[in-house]
């Protein structure tokens, strides 16, 4: 079926609006050669520091999340969907395992660009 698109919501747009929270000056710093951004969920539950968590700054929770991402990237190179794991402490009893997917996809202008998302999100 072709026709006229009604309504398109841009990767400007949800960074725009906070739907996703770009991530690449500090992703480029890592090592990430394209931009990357992050769900607003993501960025909430596993960036932001919960209140009464000791020994946590966003800083070092980003780039774990980044870190963990670039080395399942550099191991699934052909992949444009890698799923990894990394550390989070969201609370003082210590961290647990959170499962998280990175996607590579078209930004607005066509180049490639990551986003990073719990594995049911799209």
């Amino acid at each position: 079926m072709t026709g006229n698109i009604i309504f398109a919501y841009t990767r400007a747009q949800a960074i725009a609006d906070g739907v996703l929270v770009d991530v690449t000056e500090t992703a480029k710093e890592a090592g990430f050669k394209v931009s990357v951004a992050m769900t607003d969920t993501v960025h909430a539950e596993y960036v932001q520091v919960p209140a009464g968590v000791d020994d946590q700054d966003e800083q070092g929770r980003l780039w774990d999340i980044l870190w963990m991402c670039l080395l399942e990237a550099r191991r699934q190179k052909e992949s444009s969907t890698i799923f990894f794991s990394v550390l989070v402490k969201n609370s003082n009893k210590g961290p647990k395992k959170v499962d998280l997917k990175c996607v590579c996809g078209p930004d607005d202008e066509g180049s490639p660009c990551l986003t990073i998302m719990r594995p049911g999100e799209d």
